[in-house]
């Protein structure tokens, strides 16, 4: 099947709204489908507060042990609802590809990491 053939079936169908990317990797043409959706009208913002500065000194200056870390990736620690995933299909000629786990890029995925760090960390 043609490309343009491909990604008029998917429109079809309401799988995704095509953001065509093409790439060549020497040999063969890799095309890949992403469903650029908006998803604003699903939900409120999720806004993550600004700690108090003067409140984290002095927790910080009572702590016995201090450690820093830095998270390689860190926002792909958080997955997805299962109800959530269909909104991050990305569809190319290798196959369909479903996010599991929130992909750079996402809105509020900064308040939503930070939300996890504080329930493990709390």
């Amino acid at each position: 099947m043609e490309v343009k053939e491909e990604i008029g079936h998917y429109e079809i169908l309401e799988v995704t709204n095509p953001v065509l990317i093409t790439w060549n990797d020497g040999e063969d043409n890799i095309w890949s489908l992403w469903r650029f959706q908006s998803t604003e009208h699903l939900k409120k913002a999720y806004r993550y507060p600004i700690p108090r500065i003067p409140h984290a000194s002095d927790k910080l200056a009572k702590a016995k042990f201090i450690t820093n870390m830095d998270f390689m990736k860190g926002f792909h620690q958080n997955e997805f609802k299962t109800n959530s995933i269909k909104f991050f299909k990305n569809i190319c000629n290798i196959g369909t590809y479903e996010e599991t786990r929130m992909p750079f890029g996402i809105k509020y995925e900064q308040a939503y990491f930070q939300t996890m760090m504080d329930n493990i960390f709390g």
